[in-house]
């Protein structure tokens, strides 16, 4: 295990949003993406053993949702992780919380030791980086969903484009060179994932990046919400994502998911994100993370889904 070299705490400030949440628009995505084109080897979702001795609350559901970096050929479940949320919805109020967590968070991961949290699921799978997450927070978590870049794309291409509003311009010389400016956009499959993924001329880097991957889903989640309401909808795609999920759920999971997502009321969904410091191990920037936070976090949301602030 590395030893640290030099470490500085440098506080970064966040705020609660209560637009597109990351975690659950991709467990919406999961559940009701209409694209045909899905592939297993792009989307899963993996039901997690509870262990008896854990006092659950039935109407709350937690999952962890992964955007793995897993590149053409790779197996996703077990690649380091891009983006990590610790994702709450309450069934019976509507309430969901979401807790990201920084890619980068310096972690004891059991079985292997420190490491950054997202190399749990290179490791260990899904079920390892769900218990690395679990134990920051002390919550067990039911499920972990994983994705990839393939699948974000189908899925911007199946609703025809997403909207967002872009508060500051910026580019990326690898990904938009042009650019992105200023105000009301729409995004093709290729531009909402560069939006999602540019992080170099950010002011806040991973954070800022962070933000504009809520702004897209955002425009996700709205798109999918709309036709939530028509007759028959909802399982027609649930049946369509059966078929090209990876998943040991059942039938009955997948449609309760989908289900409590659907459900979900804009007003009660509240996000915060895992403050730390700023280290380096190793060589290796890494963050820090508040673990008295981390905990505050999950005593506060672990029964009902629900931040009471981000501070």
């Amino acid at each position: 295990m590395s030893t640290p070299r030099t470490m500085t705490r440098r506080p970064v400030v966040w705020r609660v949003f209560r637009l597109g949440v990351l975690g659950i628009v991709l467990a919406v995505c999961a559940t009701l993406a209409p694209s045909s084109s899905v592939k297993p080897t792009d989307l899963a979702l993996i039901k997690l053993k509870q262990a008896e001795t854990v006092d659950t609350t039935p109407d709350v559901i937690w999952l962890v949702a992964v955007g793995s970096d897993a590149r053409p050929g790779e197996d996703m479940t077990h690649t380091r992780g891009d983006a990590l949320h610790l994702i709450g919805i309450n069934t019976k109020s509507g309430a969901a919380a979401d807790i990201g967590v920084p890619r980068d968070s310096w972690v004891e991961i059991p079985g292997v030791g420190h490491n950054k949290i997202n190399a749990a699921l290179y490791y260990g799978g899904p079920e390892l980086i769900a218990e690395a997450v679990g134990n920051l927070f002390g919550i067990q978590p039911d499920y972990v969903f994983v994705t990839r870049f393939t699948f974000f794309q189908n899925l911007i291409r199946s609703i025809g484009g997403v909207d967002v509003d872009n508060p500051v311009a910026f580019s990326d010389s690898s990904l938009k060179p042009k650019g992105f400016p200023e105000g009301h956009l729409h995004l093709g499959p290729w531009d909402a994932l560069a939006f999602s993924r540019s992080r170099h001329d950010l002011l806040r880097g991973d954070f800022d990046r962070s933000a504009n991957q809520s702004r897209v889903l955002a425009g996700i989640q709205a798109s999918i919400r709309s036709h939530v309401s028509k007759p028959g909808w909802l399982e027609e795609h649930v049946l369509t994502a059966m078929q090209n999920m990876a998943s040991n759920a059942s039938p009955g999971d997948i449609y309760r998911l989908a289900h409590a997502v659907a459900a979900i009321k804009p007003s009660k969904i509240t996000q915060c994100v895992l403050l730390g410091g700023i280290g380096d191990i190793g060589g290796a920037s890494v963050v820090l993370p508040y673990t008295d936070m981390a905990q505050r976090f999950g005593d506060e949301a672990r029964d009902d889904a629900t931040l009471d602030s981000c501070d």
